[in-house]
């Protein structure tokens, strides 16, 4: 028996004797700690999994698969994390890799738990797969993964994608292209004048991060994010009217007067919030 597994048997043996309580309760926890057999102490949302871990998790399987590694291998359920960006905006880790095209980010997942969807299938080229998942429930194609990303756009990406056979998947967008409807709800364009009027900074309350900040994305389009804060796409569906990355429920009016934007008004189910223009 080493030294060391002594030590911490003699320490315990001491706990359990007749010690009186003022003494146990302060030493036990030094003791423990001197043992290194404590860790930190648990946080706010203990049993569940911390928030920002979940979210690190989601975010780098985007495009870091060392550090996801690091986060994963010694925590392999973490490999199933989820995020809300906002609004419903619902994302895994592997729809992550997914819609970025990054096959060996989803492999990793995979191989440490994580359950492929029909457009980790399509990004893989996958076609056989695919139209065997269509034809068991007609329909599904019009459903659309994160960021409102559309099956038939995630099939584009194989066909940019390494490790993809390309013949594969062209013949996987002939056959969604094909079906008629596989690429979403179609969105209004909106000019780049007309942009610029939405620009800016709303407030509706009086908290420092009470209001909304418009800006235009990596893509070019509206995007509504938290006061100075990045946020998700905001798709035209009517004049000044618009959905937060394709999520139906929501809907974001731009209220103008004399062509110039004076408010916004966000309304979920719920509540529906007006912010005025700064």
């Amino acid at each position: 028996m080493s030294r060391r597994v002594l030590v911490k048997g003699s320490a315990f043996g001491l706990l359990a004797a007749s010690i009186p309580n003022v003494l146990y309760s302060r030493s036990i926890r030094s003791i423990i700690s001197d043992l290194d057999l404590l860790n930190e102490s648990p946080h706010e949302r203990y049993p569940a999994i911390k928030l920002e871990i979940a979210r690190e998790v989601v975010g780098v399987a985007h495009f870091n698969l060392d550090r996801l590694r690091e986060l994963v291998n010694p925590r392999p359920e973490l490999a199933k994390a989820n995020w809300d960006w906002g609004y419903g905006d619902w994302e895994s880790a592997i729809g992550a890799a997914t819609h970025v095209g990054r096959n060996d980010i989803i492999e990793y997942l995979i191989l440490q738990g994580a359950v492929p969807t029909i457009f980790t299938y399509a990004v893989l080229g996958d076609l056989n797969t695919v139209k065997t998942m269509i034809e068991s429930y007609p329909g599904i194609q019009k459903n659309l993964g994160p960021h409102g990303i559309s099956l038939l756009q995630h099939a584009k990406t194989a066909l940019e994608s390494e490790g993809v056979d390309k013949a594969n998947a062209q013949r996987l967008v002939e056959y969604l292209q094909s079906l008629g409807d596989p690429d979403g709800k179609q969105y209004l364009e909106l000019a780049e004048a007309e942009k610029a009027k939405f620009l800016g900074d709303y407030i509706y309350g009086e908290g420092k991060d009470d209001g909304f900040t418009i800006k235009l994305n990596m893509r070019n389009l509206l995007s509504l994010g938290k006061l100075g804060k990045s946020g998700g796409a905001l798709l035209c569906v009517a004049e000044n009217e618009f959905v937060y990355q394709g999520a139906p429920s929501v809907i974001v009016n731009f209220i103008v007067h004399d062509g110039n934007v004076t408010s916004i008004t966000v309304a979920e189910p719920g509540l529906t919030l007006s912010a005025k223009k700064v």
